[in-house]
């Protein structure tokens, strides 16, 4: 039995895309188990860019099965137009694709709700204003519409005519916005279940099935380790939970299923939206790493902020994931730099602190350690001994520093700039 979970270990825009789209090789089964269509998952193959929302990266495969799992919440419209993409590109989606019957949807009003309760906010969260935190609101208040739904067109009906009357009564009266007409969403979702209504099953029964008759399943995250909504920077982090525990309440597997846990990191950091970033780097370097990485959302296009590794956040990813070997991406981009910093510890008001905190990280001050950096383009080099020697040495500080074995590394976007240490 084998179930590989991919998690990003900071605050998302990791890499997992492109490591997802390797490890896919080897499964049977590919599941995104959380987050919506704020995720961008980038996987570039032989120079062309592929971009997904909600289908499973794995989708570039042939004959792979691609599960959106019951922790996911769907904007039915945003999947229509992805499947469309990738299916002009020749790829067969429909008869590859399972959704889980659990999996609640995105409706008009919640991007209304989202976009007005931003607007409302002194402090800005930085969402993307799709409708995310409202959908998985409405999951806890119990008052959602899920993807089975659909395939009853009068509890359909009287689940949405009820919770559209409450919609509209905080959009009217609350925030001062245009209501919603059941009947116009209702048509939609009728639609939406002629396009994917096939697809719609139980997928956690299909995956322990898959599981114990040999198949192999890859668990995939969106977002990071730093943006959940238990142990990252709340308020400023997501609607869900990219860590292991959402892996396991978003699929339906469970803990003895799981048989390894893989973490993507940066050899830096990045950061989207708002929120507390102790070695986010101000000046040159920070405009540098920017430029080179090509840090923009793949979802909004907003410039992403940057800054150095950051050991104490990572080994805050190591704890509460219980990582079994990492992913380092992007090593590539500090080709160039002459000196490199890693964060090592925390201080506040003089004094090391033993951990990273939960709460009030923005008064942080980072404890660098410097290195030697090194000038030639890595992005070539096929076997970790053809690395710079100073490039090794930063690896093998962070292995050493984190107790982790860093197993593969990407030293560029395309599927071949991936450097295997140790073989999946």
């Amino acid at each position: 039995m084998s179930c590989r979970v991919i998690i990003g270990t900071q605050w998302g825009d990791e890499g997992k895309a492109k490591i997802i789209d390797y490890f896919t090789a080897g499964a049977d089964f590919i599941v995104r188990y959380q987050g919506g269509a704020n995720a961008g998952h980038t996987v570039v193959v032989n120079g062309k860019k592929f971009v997904f929302h909600l289908v499973p990266s794995g989708m570039l495969h042939p004959g792979k099965t691609c599960v959106i799992g019951n922790g996911v919440v769907v904007d039915p419209e945003q999947l229509l137009r992805e499947i469309a993409v990738l299916e002009k590109e020749g790829y067969e989606v429909r008869s590859n694709l399972l959704i889980s019957d659990a999996a609640h949807l995105i409706l008009p009003y919640h991007k209304a709700l989202d976009e007005a309760m931003e607007e409302l906010r002194t402090n800005k969260i930085g969402t993307t204003k799709r409708g995310i935190g409202e959908s998985y609101s409405d999951k806890c208040l119990r008052v959602g519409v899920r993807a089975g739904d659909l395939l009853d067109e009068s509890l359909l009906r009287e689940r949405l005519s009820q919770t559209v009357r409450m919609k509209n009564l905080q959009l009217e009266k609350i925030y001062g916005k245009p209501v919603m007409q059941a009947e116009a969403i209702i048509a939609d979702l009728l639609r939406y279940r002629d396009e994917i209504g096939g697809m719609i099953t139980n997928t956690p029964y299909l995956l322990h099935a898959a599981l114990h008759s040999g198949k192999r399943v890859l668990l995939e995250g969106a977002q990071g380790n730093m943006l959940d909504i238990d142990h990252g920077t709340y308020p400023y982090v997501t609607s869900s939970n990219p860590t292991i525990g959402g892996a396991l309440m978003g699929s339906g597997l469970n803990a003895f299923d799981i048989t390894e846990v893989v973490g993507i990191t940066k050899a830096y950091v990045t950061r989207v939206g708002e929120g507390p970033f102790p070695t986010e780097d101000h000046c040159e370097a920070g405009a540098l790493l920017r430029e080179r990485g090509g840090e923009f959302g793949a979802t909004t296009g907003r410039p992403r902020r940057c800054g150095w590794f950051d050991a104490e956040l990572m080994k805050h990813a190591v704890r509460i994931n219980g990582l079994s070997r990492i992913v380092l991406t992007k090593l590539d981009v500090l080709s160039g730099f002459k000196r490199i910093k890693a964060a090592v510890a925390y201080e506040r008001n003089g004094r090391r602190l033993d951990f990273a905190p939960t709460a009030h990280l923005d008064d942080v001050v980072p404890v660098y350690e410097e290195f030697d950096g090194w000038d030639e383009d890595i992005s070539t080099c096929t076997d970790y001994a053809a690395l710079p020697a100073r490039a090794r040495d930063y690896v093998e500080f962070i292995e050493k520093t984190l107790g982790v074995r860093i197993s593969i590394i990407s030293v560029g976007p395309d599927r071949d700039n991936t450097l295997v240490r140790e073989q999946a």
